[in-house]
């Protein structure tokens, strides 16, 4: 089905607006009308047709850019009549556009948030500020307003329009772009397509073609013979473009009424492939839902396009809906999740010279990261500052970190946010730290224990809903916060030193790892359920260690304790929370593989989020269902003290359910170009299909590549994995660009637990290097889990 938008805008017919009589043609219309109608078009096609806030976007304005405190200058600033680009002319010699895609903006912050703003802006200014934040490394845009009114005419602007984009279906988005590439096509802008044009469009599209078949699909089209293809032409060509085999195939199967699928025939697909237990009234809800002729709707029946819209929503994604939303138990002990965690948060880059941030912190914790580190050392002036110590990485004030996290803490979920504390400070400058934490955060700083004895087992994430917890040093037992003993500051062996393993293990001299610091009460005093120790065994730890007491382990030795001793290190995390952390070696800020410290049930594994990777890849996959709230509720068998499961040594248990997992990749749906500077620069798509879980498990598959066609490849390759412990499997879909004689290029990704997979037929969405969506980008696969004979 095409859109009203797509037919409105490549029409050979008048439709009378404001300034176009019924008499005047297309080719009698001035510029501006002409872009008055695109204008409405994309206006319409967002839901903002005669909107107010998108006219002010569209007629632009003055703001100040701010860059330093000597370098704020005006750029005048609009949308343009794509409404997807926000631009500003850069006023060099050569008047270049500086130009920003809306789907690459991530928020908008209003007042003084970012650092650059924070620094180079008086506080009276506040109101008059906003912040635009990008989804990848491009630097923020720091801007000021004329005045309060103004700026907030601008923040509340870009987020309706943000918003609506982010809102829009598949199907909208699929138009979306495949409007933009036409548009970028029409050279001369008469909304007309020559046979030149259409070659640079399928380009555009990322599909090479032959010159006969781009004029042979051109021929077939070009119905009134004119040589340029318009109005109804360019609807055939949609049509043609976006036609797909594969739904036409699967589709056709099941229509068995009057060539459309009734209720009856969509019921036998759901049971049949989609292996759903439902009956007529889900299959009559669908068709309520989704179908698109109102006809076919009140015949209780399903159309082609209909369908289509079905296999591209929610319930015809990969991730089982039903996962999306908070779905877990939320009310048991805090050790008994994964925590989304992240290691040296402070660093945008490597662990040697990379600049530190509050902007780092922001970033992580939208993405859901629960528990946060903060390496603290005496800073000038008595203020202590954060940064990666014994390098030469940036430092960013503890005070404005602070306020960070109290700002940012809650918006992506509401469960309880852990700041890891490596505390280098000196006594003074500690209980300035304490000060901050106390003032800054306020309530939501977890200053007692919630009961009123000491606590045998740890709080849950919904008792400790909207709190933050301070993980650190204490100078002694949780008992005194009952007792009211008086503890002053004392001698006490700090945390093993990260920072000095970086130089430790780079042949460089640090100072001693252990190093005995004084440690102010005032901080001591804070860490309440967070303790850190000293890990000596898991014996020692079972019969002196308290709950609240926990070790922080370097990588080479986690991961020697999960290979020797798996199945006592799975038992200690279920009484205590366990952190892991990256070996110092990695200064370029890479990442360790978490699958095996999540398989022995460990909590906090902490990676660099700085860092986009596979490992990371894999992290979000994890934190994907439960509605992204960085927590996830370990499997029963690594909650169960009788539990003798270990994953390199599998045996009978209730972990042992055997699967044979089979996944048909069929075809991909538009793929980002990768060097959109070059025209004829066109993917070469493969997927990677690979299954991350207990050693028995793993395994990797890999489609032959298709030859330049990134907008609708199909493959059709069947893979086979044999599952041993589905609970602990994580899916892994990686697309990539072939290159015969050097590495593959990235394309898209997507991950998620095997156990939130939905079989049968499904589209999976492809997101960036960073977790961020592609627009339109999927793949579509058939997948079936299904019980080993």
């Amino acid at each position: 089905m095409l859109s009203f938008y797509l037919f409105f805008i490549y029409t050979k017919k008048s439709y009378p607006t404001m300034s176009c009589t019924k008499k005047q043609t297309k080719s009698e219309r001035t510029p501006q009308e002409k872009e008055n109608l695109v204008k409405q078009g994309n206006g319409k096609r967002l839901g903002l047709e005669g909107d107010k806030d998108l006219k002010f976007l569209l007629d632009g304005g003055n703001l100040v850019k701010i860059r330093s405190g000597s370098w704020q200058k005006s750029r005048f600033f609009r949308l343009q009549e794509d409404c997807e680009t926000l631009s500003y002319d850069s006023q060099k010699i050569l008047k270049k556009i500086k130009t920003y895609s809306i789907n690459e903006i991530e928020s908008v912050r209003k007042g003084r948030e970012s650092e650059g703003l924070n620094k180079h802006t008086d506080p009276c200014d506040e109101d008059r500020c906003f912040s635009i934040i990008f989804n990848d490394r491009k630097k923020n845009l720091d801007l000021m307003a004329a005045s309060p009114e103004e700026a907030d005419q601008w923040v509340n602007s870009l987020e309706k329009v943000i918003g609506n984009m982010r809102n829009l279906d598949h199907q909208q988005k699929s138009e979306h772009w495949i409007i933009s590439c036409m548009r970028k096509a029409d050279k001369n802008g008469d909304n007309m397509m020559s046979l030149k044009e259409v070659k640079h469009f399928l380009r555009q599209i990322n599909v090479e073609v032959s010159d006969a078949y781009a004029e042979d699909i051109f021929k077939k089209c070009d119905e009134s013979n004119s040589g340029t293809l318009e109005g109804p032409e360019i609807k055939l060509f949609y049509s043609l473009l976006t036609k797909r085999e594969e739904i036409d195939v699967i589709y056709g199967k099941y229509a068995k009424t009057d060539k459309q699928m009734s209720a009856a025939d969509l019921l036998e697909f759901l049971q049949k492939e989609q292996r759903q237990v439902v009956t007529i009234e889900e299959a009559l809800r669908l068709i309520s839902k989704y179908e698109v002729d109102p006809v076919a709707k009140e015949n209780k029946q399903m159309t082609k396009d209909g369908f289509l819209m079905y296999l591209h929503r929610e319930e015809g994604f990969i991730l089982n809906p039903a996962h999306k939303p908070l779905y877990q138990d939320m009310n048991q002990p805090l050790n008994h999740y994964y925590i989304s965690s992240s290691h040296n948060t402070y660093l945008m880059e490597d662990q040697l010279k990379g600049p530190s941030s509050t902007e780092a912190y922001i970033k992580a914790l939208l993405k859901s990261c629960r528990c946060v580190e903060l390496d603290c050392w005496d800073g000038v002036n008595g203020e202590p500052v954060i940064y990666h110590g014994y390098t030469l990485t940036s430092k960013v004030l503890f005070k404005d970190v602070i306020q960070a996290i109290k700002n940012y803490a809650f918006k992506t979920s509401d469960y309880p946010v852990i700041l890891s504390l490596e505390n280098h400070c000196t006594l003074e400058q500690q209980k300035l730290m304490a000060h901050y934490l106390i003032s800054i955060l306020g309530d939501a700083l977890l200053t007692k224990p919630l009961g009123k004895t000491v606590p045998t087992s740890l709080p849950s994430p919904e008792e400790l809903k909207g709190k933050i917890l301070v993980k650190g040093k204490r100078l002694n037992k949780l008992d005194a916060a009952f007792n009211h003993n008086v503890i002053t500051e004392d001698e006490t062996v700090s945390e093993e030193d990260e920072a000095a393993d970086v130089t430790k293990e780079n042949g460089q001299k640090p100072k001693s790892v252990k190093s005995k610091i004084k440690l102010a009460k005032e901080l001591s005093d804070i860490v309440i359920y967070c303790k850190s120790v000293h890990f000596n065994s898991f014996e020692h730890s079972r019969d002196n260690q308290s709950c609240y007491e926990m070790a922080s382990f370097k990588e080479s030795k986690a991961f020697h304790l999960a290979e020797a001793s798996g199945t006592a290190f799975m038992h200690h995390n279920m009484d205590k929370l366990s952190r892991i952390y990256p070996a110092g070696s990695r200064t370029d800020s890479s990442n360790y593989n978490p699958v095996p410290m999540w398989n022995v049930g460990c909590q906090i594994v902490a990676l660099n989020f700085q860092t986009p990777c596979k490992e990371m890849y894999l992290n979000q996959g994890r934190f994907l269902p439960n509605g992204f709230c960085g927590y996830i509720l370990k499997p029963e068998f690594q909650r169960d003290p009788s539990s003798q499961f270990h994953p390199n040594k599998l045996t009978k248990g209730p972990w042992l359910k055997k699967k044979n997992f089979h996944i048909m990749v069929i075809s991909a749906q538009q793929l980002p170009k990768l060097n959109k500077n070059k025209e004829k620069s066109i993917v070469d798509p493969l997927v990677k299909v690979e299954i991350h879980g207990v050693p028995a498990d793993n395994g990797k598959k890999e489609t032959h590549h298709i030859n330049n066609n990134g907008f609708n490849p199909m493959w059709n390759q069947h893979f086979k994995f044999e599952i041993s412990v589905p609970d602990l499997a994580i899916l892994q879909f990686v697309v990539e660009d072939y290159d015969a004689a050097s590495q593959n290029d990235f394309i898209g990704q997507y991950c998620l637990p095997l156990t939130s997979v939905q079989n049968g037929y499904r589209h999976v969405p492809l997101l960036t290097k960073r977790g961020d969506p592609i627009s339109s980008a999927r793949l579509f696969v058939h997948l079936m889990l299904l019980d080993a004979q």
